[in-house]
């Protein structure tokens, strides 16, 4: 029995390196960073990123999956993908924009915290325990992962400068943009229904293409960014062309019913029409 018991500790040990990541990405960010420090954060993310898309499936893998440990999850992706890219990004762009640029880092700290209490409700009324097609909203980490590349690709391209005036701007509302999808209800996809097919094959196959391209034209910092916009549009995308088709499909159940309204007035009036005299008729 000891040696399960200790399986139950081995997913826990990769949420905590993952809070580990995300309070050494806070720690460099703390006093007056430098363009060294940014990157090094953005890079601790991303590696509090790896440690938690593992620790689900290593819980899964042992069968040692417990509420305490969806709890423990979300506590460590509130502060490494909440708290850590919030700070982050108030640090590296926003903290010139005052009062504003605090409340706009905030303001993408909580949305993540509301995503996962959402989230969490939704994983305990489900039968499936959270799992499925569809993600409602972004999910924090992937949020974080757009923030952390923006930081990683600028580092690229300037060398290690310091982020210019005029951006600031851009980054403001792409952080404003990344807060309220995450506490939206726009479905992006979770592909875990994913099979393997010649469709899908061709499809992974034009993504990496895409990558390559863009990794040798430009710069390979720039893929992942490429690849976490990409994400972005095709959720919106999607998401829209869903409410199209529930509007339309809502508006022909509507069509239909009026239909059979008519029809049944109309069997009516001639029911009516053959119960009269026969005398009646031919005055009529």
């Amino acid at each position: 029995m000891r040696p399960r018991k200790l399986l139950f500790v081995l997913p826990n040990l990769f949420t905590v390196t993952s809070i580990l990541c995300g309070f050494y990405a806070m720690a460099l960010c703390a006093g007056q960073p430098g363009p060294a420090q940014f990157r090094q954060a953005a890079l601790s993310i991303l590696f509090a990123m790896f440690f938690d898309g593992f620790d689900g499936r290593v819980a899964r893998l042992t069968k040692t999956q417990s509420d305490f440990g969806m709890q423990l999850d979300s506590l460590a992706d509130v502060i490494s993908f909440g708290a850590a890219p919030g700070l982050l990004v108030y640090k590296w762009a926003l903290e010139p924009l005052g009062f504003l640029g605090l409340f706009l880092s905030f303001a993408f700290a909580a949305c993540g915290a509301l995503r996962l209490a959402r989230f969490n409700v939704l994983a305990m009324r489900s039968p499936h325990g959270g799992g499925g097609s569809f993600f409602v909203g972004l999910p924090i980490p992937l949020a974080a992962g757009v923030l952390v590349s923006m930081i990683i690709a600028h580092h690229a391209a300037t060398g290690g400068g310091m982020l210019e005036a005029s951006a600031r701007g851009p980054v403001a509302v792409a952080s404003t943009l990344l807060a309220l999808l995450m506490v939206s209800t726009v479905r992006y996809r979770t592909f875990k229904d994913l099979r393997l097919s010649r469709r899908s094959a061709l499809v992974l196959m034009l993504v990496l293409a895409s990558g390559v391209i863009i990794g040798t034209r430009f710069h390979p910092a720039y893929v992942l960014v490429a690849y976490s916009f990409a994400y972005l549009a095709f959720g919106l995308l999607e998401s829209a062309f869903l409410v199209r088709n529930h509007l339309v499909a809502r508006k022909m159940r509507n069509g239909v019913g009026v239909a059979a309204v008519v029809l049944e007035e109309e069997e009516d009036d001639d029911e009516a029409l053959d119960d009269e005299p026969a005398d009646e008729q031919k005055v009529a």
